[in-house]
């Protein structure tokens, strides 16, 4: 059964969703099988793309919508939300 899950998260790594943590995000949300994506502001990207993430430019303390949609959903909202909320993604 598809099920679509929403969150908002603030991102506490204080360099932000930059390159490598783009990539681990990235890395975690194709092992599934939903669709995701990632939203700031207005703009809103896939989240299995790394070139999508970077173009929303995300710092610490910004406020991002995590939408997945899939059977999987709720697996894969979890895990990317424990990465956007860790202090270092390092």
């Amino acid at each position: 059964m598809s099920r679509k899950v929403i969150v908002e998260v603030v991102i506490k790594n204080p360099q932000g969703l930059h390159a490598r943590p783009a990539a681990m995000f990235v890395q975690i949300a194709s092992k599934y099988n939903s669709n995701i994506a990632l939203q700031k502001g207005e703009e809103r990207v896939n989240g299995k793309s790394i070139m999508g993430i970077l173009t929303l430019g995300i710092e610490q303390n910004a406020k991002v919508v995590l939408e997945a949609d899939g059977d999987d959903a709720d697996e894969v909202v979890t895990e990317l939300t424990q990465l956007l909320t860790k202090e270092s993604m390092e």
